[in-house]
């Protein structure tokens, strides 16, 4: 499939430029008319009034993640066509090992799991317990083209590990060359309130937030961020939360040590009040970490502005309500998790470039560009330039829409930004040099995600 786009505005995270792209064998062959006669077959798209911006990169999302309630609503075919519909057209999901099982197994396991994606994709692999072959076992997903590796400081007694396995686990990737990605919570101590409360008899989702302050997310920041430098071993804090996290990540950053941070949109633009409430109208906002306070969200915009804020990702792990109904009687049995591959360039892009929080090549930065240069992937994603792969979204800066589970395309009955309007969407999505998305409507073609190698 040959395509030119003419008209549009380029818009890269460093400079905008009007100029046509030429698009041949799923790679942007020219930017500007190409110097030899085009093929008649040959699709013309006309971006006037648009913006050209390379596809959004994911880098959070949990898609068949299998929990108590079962797996999350999406699985790598809804999860990605989500995806596809609010202009992110590759992501990075996580391997998850049963307690005892290699890394390049559960690895191989995912990759099948992962076969019907209709995007590009890649994997953050968790080492969940300590073991003298993972060394090894780190050095093989390496070999793969897997670079970053997920450790959970919560969740003790399934897949978190403890400081002095963790520390381990950071020098074994740091030695091989790779970057270890942290959730950073204070396990114990949220597992010792959670119990708390239950024992009290506090159990409804308002406890959910309270059984895990921001002190606890930030004491596990400051302490991922020590044993990481002590370690050699880059370091990504993902989804923070709290504007007391952001002071050890400043510091870090000043010092010149390689910490990244991402935040997610729920972080940015909804806080604790949702936990006011019945049942049915709070549950959906049970997510790890919880929603924090207005500060919060406005220090994170601030962070996001001033650079300490690397990425957004969204942490997508959508449960239905039947789902989230497993906790009716207990908030800590209500599977954590919420949606938003979808919806996440329209939130950023309304709540930020619209409200002159961001510019819209910051904006681009930190759902694109960034992405893929923290985690091995650019130039072939995250930039529209000659050589790069076409993943390309026409983006309408007047395309109103209201968010709604009515009507938007992950599988699952809940929204937890339902009736939020945003002006600003795709109206095109190009994947590896095909129309994906055009007009609202998913196109007859085929589209078939690739694992994508990676080297930091």
């Amino acid at each position: 499939m040959n395509i030119l786009i003419k008209n549009g505005t380029i818009v890269n995270a460093d400079k905008s430029t009007k100029a046509a792209i030429f698009i041949a064998d799923g790679k942007i062959s020219e930017i500007n008319l190409p110097t030899a006669a085009l093929p008649d077959e040959t699709i013309f798209i006309d971006a006037q009034g648009k913006y050209i911006l390379p596809g959004g990169i994911d880098p959070h999302v949990h898609l068949h993640l299998p929990v108590s309630a079962g797996f999350s609503a999406d699985d790598f075919f809804t999860g990605s066509r989500a995806g596809l519909f609010g202009g992110t057209t590759s992501f990075l999901d996580f391997v998850t090992p049963r307690r005892g099982q290699t890394l390049p197994d559960a690895l191989l396991q995912r990759k099948q799991e992962a076969r019907n994606s209709l995007t590009d994709y890649s994997f953050h692999v968790s080492p969940v317990e300590w073991r003298e072959s993972l060394p090894d076992e780190i050095q093989a997903c390496i070999e793969e083209g897997i670079t970053s590796f997920k450790v959970y400081m919560a969740y003790l007694d399934t897949i978190g590990l403890r400081e002095d396995d963790l520390f381990r686990v950071m020098k074994a990737v740091g030695q091989a060359g790779g970057m270890v990605t942290v959730h950073c919570e204070m396990g114990e101590k949220v597992d010792k309130l959670r119990k708390k409360f239950i024992r009290e008899g506090k159990t409804s989702p308002r406890w959910h937030p309270l059984s895990r302050p921001p002190e606890l997310e930030a004491e596990a920041v400051e302490k991922a961020i020590h044993l990481a430098e002590k370690a050699g071993c880059p370091v990504y804090i993902v989804h923070v939360s709290s504007r007391l996290s952001l002071d050890y990540i400043r510091k870090a950053k000043l010092k010149g040590q390689p910490v990244f941070a991402e935040t997610c949109p729920q972080y940015l633009l909804l806080n604790d009040t949702k936990y006011e409430g019945d049942f049915m109208n709070t549950a959906p906002y049970v997510m790890s970490p919880p929603l924090r306070k207005k500060e919060d969200n406005e220090a994170l915009w601030k962070a996001l502005s001033d650079g300490t804020i690397n990425t957004i990702g969204t942490d997508h792990c959508p449960f239905t309500m039947e789902q989230k109904k497993q906790g009716i009687n207990d908030f800590t049995k209500i599977p954590n998790g919420a949606g938003g591959i979808e919806q996440r360039l329209s939130l950023i892009y309304h709540y930020g470039v619209n409200q002159n929080r961001i510019s819209i090549n910051r904006f681009v930065e930190m759902v694109s560009a960034l992405p893929a240069k923290i985690f091995g992937l650019y130039p072939r994603k995250g930039i529209i330039r000659e050589g790069s792969d076409a993943d390309l979204v026409i983006w309408d800066p007047d395309k109103e829409i209201t968010i709604s589970a009515q009507t938007h395309h992950q599988h699952c009955d809940i929204n937890i930004y339902e009736g939020m309007k945003v002006k600003g969407a795709p109206e095109t999505v190009i994947v590896n040099g095909k129309v994906a998305i055009k007009d609202g409507e998913l196109q007859d073609v085929d589209l078939k995600g690739n694992l994508l190698y990676r080297r930091l």
